[in-house]
């Protein structure tokens, strides 16, 4: 693609580089199908000298206007009415410490384990690199050249989408909602490790059950007797406090049951989670919800407080604690490396991570599990790519920020493996159990498999306070994202509330906290599983879709491409086409595949041996389809629009030429390159004025 031709070193001082810029974009013209015609008519069509610089792909047609009535006073303003980043070092951290999040250590390293270890690498690399990456520098070009935010932005590209954004905005409120809690919870660990011995490493704790299980103690129990009661128990008492009057041997409490079948045991860490912590009792159920936990509640309102405080001046508040929140998980996890690295069996537990199982690459769940774990990782489609890259200056490389940012995710996911499964090594091996028997993934390997892990070290309050620690710092550095998203959208909606900030994201807040109660409910976790089963699945992909299609297809990739050279932002010929051909097919294709297994893959919620009821599937089918239920308001505004009008329907995908006029031209400006005068000359310019 001529648009992305590659610069030349020192442009702005060499007279023989001016002239390679007029080439390339009279080239570029050509090339991209915009001018067939002739040099004249593409300066024509695509400038207005005067107050404003039109579209490059524009034809001066009619129907090139936007039924959209244009933002006169707000439409991509940059400067401090807006705000901005204080630099660019401070949104690049912001972007990174998005992508990088609780899923890079709580779900990647199982998911790799699970899927074929090292083999796994091949599938997630290959859908970065075909579908998620694309979609993420994507985003980045659209906030930082429009400096919209999501409800803003797709109307300008198309006013029949005008309501995507809005669906996007829904999938954020539901994931942040849940999100602060998982903050809350670590919050809670956190100061439960600020003690000399850790509550969740023994069974004598006052909500400790009698299935309470420690392997160690259960090493000293004979053939006679098994571990029950946090004591060595006669099999025929534990017979008979199973409801079976005597034992038949040691093995078996009558011919038809075994001891072992009876056996329902609980780790001390699962207890003190469940247990303690969100104090479920056995009767808990979502018919169920039992009373409010206060403890659990005062921690979310620690939580909410922290996002606020963060971010009550926008993204130049928020853009000076990332500083702290992004690199701090790094020096956590290098320690944790380390430390787990020098215990014995971490080697073991390594290998169960990497050792390859070829046989999975043939596997469709496998290479759905990949595409789905980068997808979610990096985090295209909930508007907060958007929303950072909107505070940007338009002259920012965002092409290499996503492509570093990308690494660093990815690399950040392969590191987070090798730290948890050397822990995890050492702690089969202090059980004496093979690796397989201690792996889970998620909030089970978050919040009872590592907590058990690090009660196996020395001075493990310590190791637990630096695990929780840098468990919350990644959770806020996503939250404060999403949170900063919704608050972007209702200063994009009505500009004059960004004189009442501390109103506005106070507010924001306290609706985040007074939805996030319910799941403070002795049962709130079982919403919290609701939640995180159906906010952000299937219909995330369906926007993303929507959206990758718009962009490629409707509002087209020669567009998307001007724009970004608009900028200053240049490619050689052979990343062009990458960018090119992933924005058309491979990332639309990719994401529909992944979409069409997802839903294949449905299965109706459930936690542990506890199967939600029919009406709370119910539920999460109205939550997930919320998302796709608003975008329909604008984007049905729209076409009633155009059908009163009397415009036609071509209109509707048709990019407001107002705003693109705008926008050009102030893009232009900031790149610090001369396109105009390199394109067509000064003198014409000035005769054209005349």
């Amino acid at each position: 693609m001529g648009i992305f031709k590659k610069d030349t070193t020192n442009a702005k001082n060499n007279d023989k580089d001016v002239t390679d810029y007029q080439n390339d974009t009279f080239k570029s013209c050509k090339e991209m199908n915009m001018l067939s015609k002739s040099f004249k008519s593409c300066k024509e069509d695509s400038f207005v000298i005067g107050s404003m610089m039109s579209s490059v792909m524009g034809s001066g047609d009619k129907e090139e206007m936007s039924i959209l009535e244009p933002d006169h006073h707000h439409d991509g303003v940059p400067g401090e009415e807006r705000g901005a980043w204080s630099n660019q070092v401070e949104f690049f951290l912001s972007c990174m410490a998005y992508a990088v999040g609780i899923g890079n250590v709580w779900r990647f390293p199982y998911k790799c384990y699970k899927n074929g270890g090292g083999v796994f690498l091949i599938p997630y690399l290959t859908m970065l690199a075909l579908a998620a990456l694309p979609m993420f520098y994507m985003e980045l070009v659209l906030g930082q050249f429009s400096q919209l935010g999501p409800n803003k932005v797709f109307g300008k590209l198309a006013p029949a989408f005008r309501g995507l954004g809005y669906g996007m905005l829904c999938v954020t409120m539901w994931v942040a909602l849940y999100y602060n809690v998982i903050i809350a919870w670590a919050f809670f660990y956190t100061f439960a490790s600020l003690t000399s011995s850790l509550a969740w490493a023994e069974c004598s704790n006052w909500f400790n059950s009698p299935d309470c299980y420690l392997p160690e103690l259960a090493m000293g129990c004979d053939q006679n007797t098994t571990l029950w009661n946090n004591t060595c128990t006669p099999i025929s008492l534990y017979c008979q406090a199973r409801g079976v009057e005597d034992a038949l041997n040691s093995t078996h409490c009558s011919e038809a049951i075994a001891v072992e079948s009876l056996h329902d045991r609980k780790s001390p860490a699962e207890e003190y989670f469940k247990g303690y912590m969100l104090l479920m009792d056995e009767d808990t159920t979502l018919d169920n919800l039992g009373c409010m936990n206060w403890r659990l509640a005062g921690c979310l309102l620690l939580s909410w407080i922290v996002v606020g405080a963060c971010l009550v001046k926008g993204v130049k508040s928020a853009g000076k604690v990332v500083w702290f929140t992004a690199l701090f998980p790094y020096f956590v996890l290098v320690l944790l490396l380390v430390r787990g690295a020098t215990l014995p069996g971490a080697v073991e537990g390594v290998k169960y991570f990497l050792y390859p199982d070829w046989e999975k690459l043939l596997s469709i769940h496998v290479w759905a599990d990949a595409a789905t774990q980068i997808f979610y990782s990096l985090g295209p489609a909930f508007g907060g790519l958007i929303t950072l890259s909107s505070y940007n200056k338009r002259d920012n490389n965002c092409q290499r920020d996503a492509i570093l940012i990308a690494l660093i995710n990815s690399g950040t996911s392969i590191f987070a493996g090798f730290v948890i499964f050397s822990i995890l090594g050492f702690m089969a091996q202090e059980l004496n159990v093979p690796v397989s028997e201690v792996v889970e993934g998620g909030i089970g390997l978050a919040f009872v498999v590592y907590p058990t892990a690090v009660t196996k070290l020395p001075v493990s309050p310590l190791w637990s306070f630096l695990f929780f620690t840098m468990l919350l710092t990644l959770g806020l550095d996503s939250q404060f994202t999403m949170v900063e998203t919704l608050i972007t959208a209702l200063y994009d909606e009505k500009p004059s509330l960004r004189k009442h900030n501390c109103l506005v994201v106070g507010g924001v807040c306290l609706v985040g906290l007074v939805f996030g109660l319910p799941m403070c409910l002795q049962g709130g976790f079982y919403i919290f599983v609701l939640l995180d089963e159906y906010s952000g699945s299937w219909s995330l992909l369906v926007l993303a879709v929507v959206e990758v299609v718009l962009v490629g297809w409707v509002y087209g990739t020669e567009r998307l491409c001007m724009d970004i050279y608009h900028m200053g932002i240049r490619a050689n010929r052979y990343l062009s086409y990458y960018w090119v051909l992933t924005w058309k097919i491979s990332t639309p294709l990719l994401l529909s595949c992944v979409l069409v297994a997802t839903l294949l893959d449905y299965h109706p919620a459930k936690e542990g041996d506890y199967v939600f009821p029919a009406w709370a599937n119910g539920v999460g089918w109205g939550v997930a389809l919320s998302s796709l239920l608003a975008v329909l308001p604008l984007s049905g505004l729209e076409v009633w629009r155009a059908l009163l009008s009397g415009l036609p329907l071509s209109s509707l995908v048709t990019p407001c030429r107002f705003h693109r006029d705008t926008v050009t031209n102030m893009a232009i400006t900031s790149s610090n390159n001369n396109l105009v005068e390199a394109a067509y000359g000064e003198e014409e310019i000035k005769s054209d004025i005349k």
